[in-house]
């Protein structure tokens, strides 16, 4: 996003600002503090401490998701040394350790870094806006020219962004992913779905022809649908006429008719010589 009086201004189009940290001190805070032009004019001079960091983005020149500014620093005691962090509903705290800077291996510099609290010290909440603090290494000694007053120095340089919070970004990410799966379900889907009903009905009709694996007699006795002929066969008229005479009877050599003394004896009559023939023959299949 592009802000102020940027768009009014003499820069090339696809400009962008992105200076190192030896940049920032060398060719713009350095210049600043001595009054001499900077490369470009798209850092405004701006009392920081005096908005919240959510109010800032409107007040630069330049930037799109990070703004710099120019600010002076008061003190936070009028015989200390140390800066005044507190704005409109919280305040800056420092965390980490000091960065120094470097240019052709001579320290020109220091980068701190902040963190913005909601609130006041030390039942702050923390947020996600980060601010990078550049100031030049002889700061502490410019101060003594503000001896008997609350500026503490005459500039620094920052660098102030909003931090992207990657875990929700991803939540809020699969949860319009999941109502757009909701809302318009895919041709895959709907297939996958038909497919998997089929599965079903087949394990459904095979449980519809499912015989008993037991073939007991009383089994078979029950299916009266299709065992009706031999459950005929097995009548008692059918068994005593064909069934009891063969084990009760039999033939000599001779050919003669005798009875098994062992077992209860029936009437004795004579079968048909053609009878044997027959049972004969279909005896070499058995």
């Amino acid at each position: 996003m592009e802000t102020g009086s940027a768009r009014g201004s003499d820069l090339p189009p696809g400009f962008r600002f992105h200076p190192t940290d030896e940049e920032l001190i060398v060719h713009y805070l350095c210049n600043q503090a001595t009054s001499k032009p900077c490369p470009a004019s798209i850092i405004p001079e701006v009392d920081i401490y005096k908005f919240d960091p959510w109010q800032l983005p409107e007040k630069a020149v330049f930037g799109e998701s990070e703004w710099y500014f120019f600010t002076p620093r008061d003190r936070k005691y009028p015989n200390g040394v140390r800066p005044n962090r507190a704005t409109v509903s919280g305040y800056w705290k420092a965390t980490g350790t000091d960065k120094a800077i470097y240019s052709a291996g001579k320290h020109i510099g220091v980068k701190k870094a902040l963190v913005f609290y909601k609130g006041r010290p030390p039942k702050g909440v923390k947020t996600d806006w980060i601010m990078h603090e550049y100031r030049l290494i002889g700061s502490p000694r410019r101060a003594n020219k503000h001896i008997g007053s609350m500026r503490l120095d005459d500039w620094v340089l920052c660098r102030i962004y909003k931090k992207k919070n990657m875990a929700k970004s991803m939540d809020l990410l699969k949860e319009e992913i999941m109502m757009e799966e909701n809302q318009y379900p895919s041709p895959e889907m709907n297939n996958i779905t038909e497919d998997n009903k089929m599965p079903n009905l087949v394990c459904e009709q095979q449980q519809m022809v499912k015989f008993p694996r037991t073939y007991s007699l009383t089994n078979l006795l029950e299916m009266d649908s299709y065992l009706a002929p031999i459950s005929h066969l097995l009548s008692d008229a059918s068994y005593n006429s064909t069934f009891d005479y063969q084990i009760n009877t039999s033939h000599n050599n001779a050919g003669n008719l005798i009875t098994d003394p062992f077992v209860k004896s029936h009437q004795a009559f004579e079968v048909p010589d053609q009878y044997y023939a027959t049972s004969s023959s279909t005896s070499q299949y058995l």
